[in-house]
């Protein structure tokens, strides 16, 4: 029997979905595993994978508007089998309505489809076997190509049928596509930005999402920012002795960033009341320590989390975070990567910011902001020498935790910047 493609649950907080794209055509034959389609969520566009070999038909006229939870937007049908085509309802609206009301809508779409081939379209009630696509014939046409890697040939205007033509039928990846890129000397351009001045900007689900839990924050919760700013001479130090020590062998080099969620992971087990939340009216402290970061996409700031910091080490948190970033910006975060974080870490110091006032991802009851490092004078041994200053932003819950603990973890943080050899042996 026909298997409904509906919109699934990618995530324990994910309610509705946006179909971006289809990957496959109404007839087209799809393999089991293969992207069937991508979604957005309320946290990320992800593609989603068809669970079983066949033929696909979408349901037709889907709103652009976000569809519930199994919403049924499509079906997969074996090579041959018979389907039944129920009356067609014109005032179905399959798009939020499982079952009979959505299966009308594939009468429509294969009436539809046999019109345009010179068929004669099957009456309603009908039974009707469905031709098994010619395999070999379609393989010879059908260009295989991975989502991203069909995203960066869009963008980059790379001809995929030159490229098909080149693997001799083999699936075309993001290497493929840039190498050649690189063989026509052109530099990879990203996506082409929509935004375009003087007309409206449509808002992404995720954009909503954002400014809805960022209101959220600033209204339910009772925040407060601690400002001060950390002596880090010797965490540059010590982050050139590992970027002359690692880059020569081939392996990741941890950025300021990975070695101050070390830090701050190490910091929070000393504090574990700013690893709290508050829930019920009781503030629960976890026993794990999970430190989502945030990162800069174009489809807006999404947090993935890196787990159990305090026991990782260094060089784990540099490839876990460098994965986590590429995934991020590449729109392939799933939903584990970014749910369970108790803590979140937030840096505009590449940008030349200095201070900030960074907004608490709830339910979590702090966040750390980091601005640049730069050269200043100060007093060092009782002298005026240029050291690396950094500038350090903690917003707190004032529900969950007071100030003075807040200024002693801020201090912690502050100790362990100075002298980073503390908590590297953690």
């Amino acid at each position: 029997m026909a298997y409904e493609v509906v919109v699934p649950r990618l995530g324990l907080t994910m309610e509705e979905g946006r179909i971006i794209e289809w990957y496959k055509q109404d007839g087209e034959y799809v393999e089991a595993g293969e992207p069937l389609f991508s979604v957005e969520t309320d946290k990320a566009v992800q593609d989603v994978e068809a669970p079983v070999s066949g033929i696909v038909y979408r349901v037709p006229d889907l709103p652009s508007d976000p569809l519930p939870i199994g919403a049924v937007i499509g079906y997969i049908l074996e090579p041959g089998e018979e389907v039944a085509l129920p009356q067609l309802d014109q005032a179905a609206t399959c798009a939020a309505i499982p079952g009979e009301a959505a299966a009308s809508t594939l009468a429509a779409v294969v009436t539809q489809k046999a019109t345009a081939d010179g068929r004669k379209p099957s009456t309603p009630g009908t039974r009707r076997r469905m031709k098994k696509p010619d395999i070999g014939r379609e393989q010879a046409v059908r260009i295989k190509v991975s989502p991203v890697a069909r995203r960066l040939a869009e963008a980059a205007g790379i001809d995929l049928a030159q490229l098909a033509a080149q693997k001799l039928g083999g699936k075309i990846l993001h290497k493929d596509v840039e190498a050649a890129i690189a063989a026509r000397k052109a530099p990879t351009t990203p996506p082409p930005s929509t935004l375009v001045v003087g007309e409206d900007m449509p808002t992404s689900q995720i954009r909503r999402v954002i400014a809805e839990r960022m209101a959220e924050s600033a209204h339910a919760t009772a925040p407060v920012t601690l400002m001060t700013e950390a002596d880090a001479t010797e965490l540059v130090r010590l982050r050139e002795q590992l970027k002359e020590t690692l880059a020569p062998r081939g392996v990741v080099v941890p950025t300021y960033n990975d070695l101050i969620i070390k830090l701050t992971g190490v910091a929070l087990q000393e504090h574990p009341m700013l690893n709290a939340y508050l829930k019920d009216d009781q503030i629960i402290i976890p026993t794990s320590t999970h430190i989502a970061v945030a990162v800069d996409t174009e489809a807006g700031l999404l947090v993935p989390v890196i787990r159990d910091v305090p026991i990782k080490t260094i060089q784990q948190i540099a490839e876990e975070s460098r994965s986590l970033a590429e995934k991020a910006r590449a729109g392939q975060l799933g939903p584990d990567d970014l749910q369970g974080g108790t803590f979140t870490v937030t840096n505009l110091g590449m940008y030349g910011v200095e201070g900030f006032t960074p907004i608490i991802n709830l339910p979590q009851c702090a966040i750390l902001g980091l601005g640049r490092v730069i050269s200043k004078p100060a007093v060092y041994n009782g002298e005026i020498v240029p050291r690396q200053m950094l500038a350090l932003s903690l917003t707190f819950d004032h529900r969950v935790v007071d100030g003075a603990p807040a200024a002693r973890f801020l201090n912690t943080i502050e100790e362990y910047l100075e002298q980073p050899y503390l908590w590297l042996i953690r």
